[in-house]
């Protein structure tokens, strides 16, 4: 009965249904943490005879015995205070996330730094394992091996920043305004003639093919995004490169530096590290540090509570009620305004902290993925630094920036969408009072609903892609 309900509990999260209650589900119910509150339905009498009193409640509350009104018993179903979907969403999306979209804009065109959010100063990781050509006369003396010009082509490293409101994402896709159709235009002018004249018999735009480190959604911001080209052509400079994406969106899209590197180098596949960084945004006089322990305390209360109502019942009262124990098939939740609305940081920090320098599939985390992708080590991320902390926007009239909440994630990978989902997921439990190994439990389940929506993609940016083994002092958040 254990692994039942706490598969209902991983899988649903928004209701906890038993078919039946004894002194197991009680005891596993308590030690499941998940803040449950018992809210009221009529079942039919069957056994009748019974002339116990009720009281009820409309949405939370406790009622025992027959209702003389209904004909019937109560049956008594066991929810928990997490926010559902519906609510989660509506928790994450009405934010100002304006300011944060501005500062990001200031962050790309190098008006404002991370640092001005009053974070670590990170210094600049060394790529030395790419070893750059810098001796372009080696190219000219190179063996051309087959006659396909293999050994005489030059890759180029482009490290870019990109406003996420301003594209539709990364990835080239018809009619729509993306950073790779952007750059992958600009670079037309470096394609070498054969592939020029192929693409023209195939009546296909002259464009070069840019390979990028990671795809980023739509509305996500990118400040050390990574791709490379290759051309066979002798006579491309890592300035002409650097102007013809300068000037394709201005104010838009920024190139921070071109190099021309091995051609075994591939921006994807030579990465041994890749950091996300998600700002999520404070309301006004919201406040984001309560008690956690508080909320914990009074739910716990409140299960013992009724868990001594239920033993207080007697004979075939007790004995229907708890037979006729149903999970609610409805769509009716509690309102919110039962539930809490205010989530704390530390706690964030201390759930996130618990998947550092650990293995772990991560497919409850992710969205959209293909079926193939959903099973195995096509799942597994090694999360390096995964840390939360209060900061503030910087104000550029001098004025006092919005104060937000800063999560950075460090891994060997990222699945799609699994940093927004991690985010709305680790505040949804921190609100709800969980433990902090929730996040690591929420690995176990069956069904990715366990998990909450997507977090907005206007607070997330891809900081950086690191080619050298991590370290950890190359961070933002050091809160030992």
């Amino acid at each position: 009965m254990g692994s039942a309900i706490l598969g209902a509990y991983l899988d649903g999260l928004g209701h906890i249904g038993l078919s039946r209650l004894d002194e197991y589900g009680l005891a596993l119910l308590h030690l499941l943490d998940c803040n449950v509150y018992v809210d009221l339905h009529y079942r039919p009498c069957r056994a009748g005879g019974c002339n116990c009193k009720i009281q009820s409640s409309a949405q939370v509350g406790w009622c025992g015995g027959y209702d003389t009104k209904s004909k019937g018993y109560t049956a008594i179903i066991i929810r928990n205070a997490r926010w559902t979907s519906r609510e989660s969403y509506q928790f994450m999306y009405e934010r100002p996330w304006q300011e944060v979209l501005d500062f990001y804009s200031h962050a790309v065109n190098g008006r404002l730094s991370l640092s001005s959010l009053g974070t670590e100063t990170v210094r600049d990781h060394d790529d030395t394992e790419i070893q750059p050509v810098c001796n372009t006369a080696e190219l000219d003396r190179a063996p051309v091996k087959d006659g396909t010009g293999r050994w005489a082509r030059a890759t180029f490293k482009i490290v870019l920043s990109y406003h996420g409101n301003s594209f539709d994402g990364w990835q080239k896709q018809p009619d729509l305004n993306t950073v790779q159709g952007v750059v992958e235009k600009s670079l037309g002018k470096f394609v070498d003639e054969k592939k020029a004249q192929q693409l023209k018999d195939r009546c296909l735009p002259i464009e070069g093919c840019a390979v990028v480190a990671g795809r980023t959604d739509k509305g996500v911001t990118a400040l050390r995004q990574v791709c490379s080209f290759y051309t066979w052509r002798t006579d491309v400079k890592p300035q002409d490169i650097e102007g013809s994406i300068n000037n394709a969106a201005p104010g838009k899209l920024r190139v921070l530096s071109v190099s021309q590197v091995s051609r075994m180098f591939h921006p994807n596949f030579s990465a041994k590290w890749r950091r996300y960084l998600y700002i999520f945004p404070l309301k006004d006089g919201e406040k984001m540090e309560p008690n956690f322990a508080i909320w914990e305390d009074v739910e716990n209360s409140r299960e013992e509570e009724h868990r001594d109502k239920i033993e207080a019942l007697h004979g075939e009262c007790k004995d229907e009620i708890l037979n006729n124990l149903v999970l609610s098939q409805d769509d009716e939740e509690p309102a919110l305004a039962n539930k809490p609305q205010t989530f704390s940081i530390m706690r964030v920090n201390q759930l996130l902290r618990k998947l550092e320098g650990k293995l772990l599939s991560y497919k409850m985390f992710a969205r959209d993925t293909k079926a193939s992708r959903n099973e195995g080590p096509p799942t597994e991320c090694f999360v390096y630094h995964a840390r939360a902390m209060e900061a503030r926007l910087p104000c550029l009239d001098q004025g006092v920036g919005r104060s937000v909440m800063c999560v950075e994630l460090v891994a060997n990978r990222f699945l799609r969408k699994m940093v927004r989902v991690l985010v709305a997921t680790a505040i949804r439990e921190a609100a709800a009072g969980a433990g902090e190994d929730a996040l690591l439990k929420l690995m176990d389940a069956t069904c990715r609903r366990a998990t909450a929506p997507p977090a907005p993609p206007d607070g997330l940016s891809l900081v950086d892609v690191g080619y050298t083994e991590f370290d950890p002092q190359n961070c933002f958040i050091l809160n030992d």
